[in-house]
């Protein structure tokens, strides 16, 4: 539409609206929303454009953080569409009702139990599950986004902390979330660069020296977004000890449970470890379902408070509060996703299935790590590749520059974000050769 067209627009809309509406165009008043900022978009949407429009026959996206199977398509679970099924089959009118605002209430019970490994046949431990259950608050969320967004709006307005910890690197969204708080947000030193590990040195060094009692800290459970390595259970031990010693509130995000390691309890046994602290520490769990279950677009998640006292009634007026904070945000959370959830883990066939699900994922994501470091070997491609083995769950940081990124978009098609994160289940049999003759190049000849 050419410059007068569009002026012309304008103007029949204005036409069309009341006199102060047409008074405001003809006279040039600016809108109120002239001086909006115009905040950036994340860097994910941008490359996943850029990827969509190149049509170049050799394009791999490795950015987008989606399972893919080996043909490069979405995969539903095969669990999640039996679970589908018998609930289409049951033909239940309640399921276009509205949930509580608290959320499904037995989908919220298997959640807070897959997380905390509740459960257990064992007398004793069902026994020690029930005491450290009055120790916790749970709430049905928008997919792990909104645990994030809601935990981190109670805690700002309830404990006021004054700084929240965030690792250097982490998602992006986790500044935007805690940005919109009014917390001030500083970064810790996770990754080392050198070693591609975890740099506990460091964060320990750290926040031990600056962070204040009361502030938070942000921790990823498993599978850390973007570089994939995680602390030791040594270093969980440590840093348990720490938020101890300096009073801080831990915030565990946790996106990848048994889509990690395929071992739901592995993944889970940090946030359990620090259940289980003496003295007792308090905490947020965010939980999401997106990757375990391939429920990207339902957004089922769930938020779990933890209180040091052992108070039902502490329990009940933290959820009050979290309901207060939902029912002014979206006044009740989607069905769809929670009910495929709890038709799963309620039943022990379909769980079994799961699992299998999970090992199947999380295996094909093992053989591509192994497929991509065999290439590089085989190619002699000058450097390091280990890490990439040693790196858990969806995301690697291969060590890349931002000028090698871009060379290796430009050059070969191969799409990853410019800090050098690539998705593993972007890969597979078809072009994992493509994209180590790629990296090959690349780190030969770019610097």
């Amino acid at each position: 539409m050419a410059p007068s067209q569009i002026d012309e627009s304008i103007r029949q809309t204005a036409i069309v609206g009341d006199a102060s509406t047409v008074k405001s165009v003809a006279t040039g008043t600016p809108s109120r929303f002239s001086n909006l900022p115009i905040p950036p978009i994340e860097e994910p949407f941008n490359l996943q454009a850029e990827y969509l429009s190149d049509a170049h026959p050799d394009r791999v996206n490795l950015g987008i953080g989606v399972y893919r199977t080996e043909t490069g398509e979405p995969w539903p679970l095969t669990v999640v569409k039996e679970a589908e099924a018998q609930l289409f089959a049951a033909k239940n009118a309640n399921r276009h009702e509205y949930l509580p605002i608290q959320g499904d209430l037995e989908f919220l019970a298997h959640a807070r139990d897959l997380v905390f490994g509740f459960g257990s046949a064992s007398e004793l431990e069902r026994q020690t599950a029930v005491a450290a259950q009055d120790r916790i608050s749970s709430i049905q969320t928008i997919s792990g986004t909104g645990a994030n967004r809601l935990g981190a709006e109670f805690l700002a307005r309830h404990l006021k902390p004054a700084t929240v910890w965030i690792p250097d690197p982490t998602w992006a969204n986790h500044f935007t979330i805690w940005e919109l708080t009014g917390v001030a947000v500083r970064t810790y030193p996770y990754y080392d660069p050198d070693g591609k590990c975890f740099d506990y040195p460091r964060t320990s060094q750290l926040l031990s020296a600056e962070a204040q009692p009361g502030d938070v800290v942000l921790l990823h459970a498993c599978a850390h977004n973007p570089t994939g390595a995680d602390p030791t259970k040594d270093h969980w031990r440590k840093l348990a000890v720490l938020c101890q010693q300096r009073s801080l509130i831990p915030f565990f995000d946790l996106a990848y449970q048994g889509f990690a390691s395929g071992s739901l309890d592995d993944d889970a046994w940090p946030i359990r470890h620090f259940l289980a602290c003496r003295p007792e520490l308090e905490f947020c769990v965010a939980q999401s379902f997106s990757k375990s279950f391939g429920l990207y677009g339902q957004r089922t998640g769930a938020l779990h408070v933890v209180t040091r006292a052992r108070s039902h009634d502490l329990a009940q007026v933290i959820l009050a509060n979290l309901c207060h904070l939902v029912r002014g945000e979206y006044s009740v959370p989607p069905r769809g996703g929670s009910e495929v959830v709890r038709t799963v883990l309620g039943s022990e066939k379909l769980r079994q299935q799961w699992f299998d699900d999970l090992r199947l994922m999380s295996g094909r994501i093992k053989e591509m790590r192994q497929a991509l470091y065999d290439e590089l070997l085989r190619l002699g491609t000058p450097g390091s590749w280990d890490h990439i083995l040693s790196q858990i769950g969806m995301f690697t940081y291969t060590g890349l520059t931002k000028n090698q990124v871009l060379a290796i978009r430009q050059r070969h098609h191969v799409y990853m974000l410019k800090s050098g994160r690539i998705s593993m289940p972007g890969l597979n049999p078809a072009n994992v050769k493509h994209v180590a003759q790629a990296i090959d190049d690349i780190v030969r000849t770019v610097s």
